[in-house]
């Protein structure tokens, strides 16, 4: 059901505050672009440093401007299984039409604590659920065989956004059950789905929504030349986003150099510095977004 293009959107800030009138237009905007699916309050809305009270906020304010035109998997992970039980009850109340659930970060359980933690909030909470594997965060990986084991005895844990950057483990997941496979890395997407993935949770899709998807689509469609020609339009877009720094700072500063939004973070969050942003202004002028 989260097959192909899911945006992991950014929350709009405006002096220290969410501003959820530019929220609200970020939704519009990409319902126009043909977004399949929005993901607030993930690594690139800056879950870690939004308030429970905001964190619910934003994921009420998206599934509200969404109101069933696209699919809402919000962000309701936590290293407190409690915390996240409740902030994935909170979502489906609001409407959302799945969870995306990062794997506990911090504490780094065992794969049994994994498979605990996830089981614990499908029989909490009836509501698809999208692992989110990204070790570079939190700190260990969930092993293809756990990810087997819950998809087994939990269904509606229902797809896994892969993040840990390794094709053998994605090759892994695939060949011990049949959970939908997505990217989590943008610059991955097409060698993913090339041995069996259906998509992406994009951080470039905040700026080029329409060409990840026609990448995808073309995969999907079987026209690989086409699907390959995108891939490498969009690779050093999608290498500049993760890589000029930690996520989300870049994708910030190209949405405000595009005109879309203040660009400002939450400390412990900051602002490129000025050979970044120009690094930045130089991937969006080569790309075609911005006059040289």
């Amino acid at each position: 059901m989260f097959a192909g293009l899911t945006v992991a959107i950014v929350t709009p800030f405006r002096n220290g505050e969410v501003d959820y009138a530019d929220l609200n237009k970020l939704v519009d905007w990409h319902i126009e672009q043909g977004t399949d699916c929005l993901a607030p309050c993930g690594t690139t809305g800056e879950s870690p440093t939004l308030d429970h009270e905001e964190h619910e906020r934003v994921i009420v304010s998206v599934c509200e401007r969404a109101k069933g035109r696209i699919k809402v998997m919000a962000g309701t992970g936590s290293n407190s299984t409690k915390e996240a039980i409740r902030l994935t009850k909170s979502a489906k109340k609001a409407g959302a039409d799945g969870a995306l659930i990062v794997g506990p970060y911090y504490n780094k359980p065992t794969q049994e604590g994994y498979f605990l933690h996830y089981s614990a909030i499908a029989s909490a909470v009836d509501l698809p659920i999208v692992v989110y594997n990204i070790p570079g965060r939190t700190g260990s990986s969930i092993l293809p065989e756990t990810m087997a084991k819950m998809t087994e005895k939990c269904p509606t844990i229902v797809a896994v956004k892969e993040a840990t950057g390794s094709l053998d483990q994605a090759s892994q997941i695939a060949a011990l059950c049949d959970m939908t496979i997505l990217s989590g890395d943008d610059s991955l997407t097409l060698p993913l789905m090339s041995i069996g993935g259906r998509g992406v949770v994009s951080v470039v899709g905040n700026i080029v929504p329409a060409d990840m998807k026609a990448m995808v689509k073309a995969y999907d469609a079987g026209k690989f030349d086409e699907a390959l020609r995108w891939h490498r339009k969009l690779f050093p877009l999608c290498r500049d986003m993760l890589g000029v720094a930690t996520n989300p700072i870049p994708v910030k500063a190209a949405m405000a150099l595009l005109g879309r939004g203040t660009g400002d973070l939450r400390l412990p969050m900051c602002s490129l510095d000025a050979a970044g942003r120009e690094r930045v202004r130089k991937t969006l002028t080569q790309y075609g977004l911005l006059k040289g």
